[in-house]
C-alpha cells in the first residue's frame, strides 16, 4: 500500500508503486490531461516517475511556476532535435533553459543563418505536432560513451566521460532523437504547445573557455501560453524602442569609443543630466545629516591587502607602477572613508557619522561584458558609510529605507523588491561575525514593515546587505541601492571609537548607495522613460523655434525669458520649415517647443506644444514663464539649475 498525500491535505491510496501519471488520473481526467511533471517530497519528477512509498505529491500543470523552467528545457531539446534533422553533421553539446527563455549551442561548420532560424522553428512545430512521448533512459558509461561517439556527437561523449564516478547516466529519447539530460522533461512533445520562438543567434565557446573551440549559439523564448509569449516579444520590441545606446545617440548624450573601451564620454547634454542627478541625491544627503568627502583615485596596494580586497578583488582592479611601488585605481571607496574617519579621536557623541562621496571608481570587466551604460569601467557611485553604534543599527538602516524608496519615487519607480542576501561561499570574517551581522541586519528590515526576499548566497564578502530592485515600465528589474552591515572592515583597518564608558569599542560601518553606479543609473532612466524626461529632470527643457525669420529677434527674448527664470532653454532661428523642427527636437526628446511668427511677435505670444500631444497651447509671454517654470519644479521643491 502506498499513501499519496495531496496539497490540501488529503490522502489517496494505491495498491502498488504508482506513477505520476496515475496519480494525476486518480485526482481526475482534467488533471490527468493537463499534468506535466510531478513534486515528489519537493523534487521536481518526470510523470512517468514511479512512487514506490508514501510521498508527498503535487501534479505540476502550465499554471504553476515551475512549468515554465520545464517547458522551456524541453523546447531546447526540440529545438536540438529540429536541428539534427535538418542539418544531420551538425554536433549537440549543451542546452538549458535560461530566464526568459532557453538556447542550445551547436557545433556545425556551416554558419546559420535567419533563414536557417525560419525552417528549424518550423521543425520544431511539426515535432510538436508529432507528440513524440519523451522517454527517460539509464545507461552504462561506456555504452553512453560509445553510443555518442558511434553518432558522431564528440561533445556529448566528452560530457559524459567528465561526469563524477558512479553519477547515474540519463538519456532522453523523443522519436528517433536521444540526448543526455537529468530531466525531468514533459510526457511527450506535443505538450510543449505552440508559444516558442527562436530570436536570435550568437556565438560561444565550448564551455565558456575562450581557448577552446567557437560553437553556434540559438536563443529561444518559451511561455505557458500564446498571450504569454505575445506579451514578452512585445516587451522585446519595447526594450529595442527604450535601448539607451541608440536614445543617447539621438539625443547626444554621450557616446563609447574603443580607446577608451569601457568608458563614457559625456557631451554637453548628458553631462547636464549627469549634474542633476548628482545635485538632487546631493541635496536629499545634506537634508538627512550627511557629510560629504572626496578619497583619493590611486592607492597602495598594501591598504587594498589590509581591507582585504587584494585577495578578494584583485581581478577586478586596474593597477600602476609609481616610485617601485604598486597603486591601484580605487574599485570602492569604502576603505578610504575609513582613513577618514580615522584621523583624529572619534566619540560616541559622533556616533552616526553618515560620510557620503560620489566617488570615481574603476573595475576590470571582460569587454564581452560591457553594454553602454549599464556595465562599464569607469562609473561613479553615489556612496556612503555610515560609522554607528551596534544600537543605532535599526534606526540608520530605517532611515535609509525611507530616503532611498522617496528618490526611487520622485525618478518614477514605485514597484521595488527588497531582497535580503546572506553570507556568500567566499567572505571574510568568522561565523560568529556574521551570525551577528546577519541578525542585526533582519531585525532592521523587519523593524522597518517592509517586505523582503531571501537571496541566499549573494551577500558582500564582508557583510549581509539589502538589495533594492527597481522594476521599470515595461517589468524589467534593476538591482540599484544597497545596504551593507560590515563588522569586518573596521577590525581589520583599525577603526574605534571612545564609548560612553571610555574604552575603545568598533564602530558598525553600514555601507549603503541608491543610485549604485550613477552611469547606469543614467542608462536605466533612459529606458524607463524612452528617453522623455520629466520636465524637472530633462537635460534640455525648451526650445524656441522661429516660424519665420521675422521673429529672430522675439524668439531671442522668449529664450532669454526662460533661461533668466531658470529654464534649460536653447534657441533654434535656422531656415528649415517649422514642421521639421517640431520633428527634429521631438527626437531629441525636448519636452517644450514653443513656436513664434510675426503673430507671435506681435501679440507678444508663445505656442506651446508639449511633447508626445499634438494639441498647442498659445499664452502670453509673462504668463508661459510663470507657468513653465512651476511646471519644472524638481520634486523636492528646488528645481535643479
Amino acid at each position: 500500500m502506498v499513501a499519496i498525500t495531496l496539497p490540501d491535505g488529503s490522502i489517496k491510496k494505491f495498491d502498488s508503486a504508482v506513477t505520476g501519471a496515475e496519480i494525476a488520473a486518480a485526482i481526475g481526467p482534467g488533471l490527468a490531461r493537463d499534468a506535466l511533471a510531478i513534486r515528489l517530497d519537493g523534487e521536481l519528477k518526470d510523470l512517468g516517475a514511479v512512487v514506490e512509498r508514501d510521498a508527498r505529491v503535487e501534479v505540476v500543470t502550465r499554471k504553476d511556476a515551475d512549468a515554465l523552467e520545464l517547458l522551456r528545457h524541453d523546447a531546447a531539446h526540440v529545438m536540438a532535435e529540429a536541428v539534427k534533422e535538418l542539418y544531420p553533421e551538425t554536433q549537440v553539446t549543451i542546452g538549458p533553459a535560461i530566464e526568459d527563455g532557453f538556447y542550445y549551442d551547436f557545433a556545425r561548420q556551416t554558419p546559420f543563418t535567419p533563414e536557417d532560424l525560419e525552417r528549424i522553428e518550423a521543425r520544431m512545430r511539426e515535432v510538436v505536432e508529432r507528440d513524440e512521448p519523451i522517454a527517460r533512459e539509464v545507461w552504462d558509461r561506456g555504452e553512453a560513451i560509445a553510443f555518442f561517439k558511434q553518432q558522431g556527437e564528440h561533445y556529448k561523449a566528452e560530457i559524459i566521460a567528465d561526469l563524477p564516478p558512479g553519477e547515474e547516466i540519463t538519456l532522453y529519447r523523443q522519436g528517433e532523437f536521444i540526448d543526455l539530460c537529468r530531466g525531468p522533461h514533459l510526457p511527450s512533445t506535443g505538450r510543449l504547445g505552440k508559444a516558442f520562438k527562436l530570436t536570435k543567434l550568437a556565438g560561444a565557446y565550448w564551455r565558456g573557455d575562450s581557448n577552446n573551440e567557437m560553437l553556434q549559439r540559438i536563443y529561444g523564448t518559451a511561455w505557458a501560453s500564446e498571450a504569454q509569449l505575445a506579451d514578452h516579444l512585445h516587451r522585446i520590441e519595447e526594450a529595442k524602442r527604450r535601448d539607451h545606446r541608440r536614445l543617447g545617440r539621438e539625443m547626444a548624450l554621450f557616446h563609447f569609443q574603443d580607446e577608451a573601451v569601457g568608458m563614457v564620454f559625456w557631451h554637453p547634454k548628458g553631462w547636464t543630466l549627469y549634474g542633476l542627478l548628482v545635485d538632487y541625491v546631493r541635496r536629499r544627503l545634506a537634508a538627512a545629516g550627511y557629510v560629504e568627502v572626496n578619497t583619493p583615485l590611486l592607492v597602495d596596494r598594501s591598504l587594498w591587502e589590509a581591507s582585504g580586497h587584494w585577495e578578494k578583488f584583485r581581478e577586478h582592479m586596474f593597477t600602476v607602477e609609481a616610485d617601485e611601488r604598486t597603486l591601484a585605481l580605487k574599485p570602492m571607496n569604502c576603505p578610504g572613508h575609513v582613513q577618514i574617519f580615522r584621523q583624529g579621536l572619534k566619540s560616541y557623541r559622533d556616533l552616526p557619522l553618515r560620510m557620503a562621496e560620489f566617488g570615481a571608481c574603476h573595475r576590470y570587466e571582460p569587454s564581452g561584458a560591457l553594454h553602454g551604460l549599464m556595465r562599464v569601467r569607469g562609473f561613479t557611485q553615489d556612496d556612503a558609510h555610515i560609522f554607528c553604534t551596534d544600537d543605532q543599527i535599526t534606526s540608520e538602516s530605517v532611515a535609509f529605507c525611507d530616503l532611498a524608496l522617496g528618490i526611487y519615487r520622485d525618478f518614477g519607480f514605485t514597484d521595488i523588491v527588497i531582497k535580503l542576501a546572506d553570507r556568500p561561499a567566499v567572505r571574510a570574517g568568522d561565523d560568529a561575525v556574521w551570525d551577528r551581522a546577519e541578525a542585526a541586519l533582519k531585525s532592521a528590515v523587519e523593524a522597518t514593515g517592509l517586505e523582503y526576499e531571501l537571496n541566499p548566497g549573494d551577500g558582500a564578502f564582508y557583510g549581509p546587505k539589502l538589495d533594492f530592485v527597481l522594476r521599470d515600465a515595461i517589468g524589467r528589474e534593476w538591482q540599484c541601492g544597497t545596504l551593507q552591515v560590515d563588522f569586518v572592515l573596521p577590525e581589520r583597518l583599525d577603526a574605534s571609537y571612545v564609548g560612553e564608558d571610555g574604552a575603545r569599542h568598533r564602530p558598525v560601518m553600514l555601507h549603503r548607495a541608491i543610485l549604485g553606479s550613477i552611469e547606469r543609473f543614467i542608462g536605466i532612466l533612459i529606458e524607463q522613460y524612452a528617453g522623455k524626461f520629466p520636465l524637472w529632470l530633462a537635460p534640455v527643457q525648451a526650445v524656441v523655434a522661429t516660424i519665420t525669420n521675422d521673429a529672430d529677434a522675439y524668439a531671442a527674448e522668449v529664450a532669454a525669458a526662460l533661461g533668466a527664470a531658470g529654464l534649460r532653454t536653447e534657441l533654434d532661428t535656422g531656415s528649415d520649415k517649422i514642421g521639421y523642427k517640431v520633428r527634429l527636437h521631438s527626437t531629441r526628446k525636448v519636452p517644450l517647443l514653443l513656436a513664434v511668427g510675426k503673430r507671435e511677435a506681435a501679440e507678444r505670444t508663445v505656442s506651446i506644444r508639449r511633447l508626445g500631444g499634438k494639441a498647442q497651447e498659445v499664452l502670453a509671454l509673462d504668463e508661459a514663464v510663470a507657468r513653465l517654470t512651476e511646471d519644472a519644479t524638481s520634486p523636492i521643491g528646488r528645481r535643479p539649475g
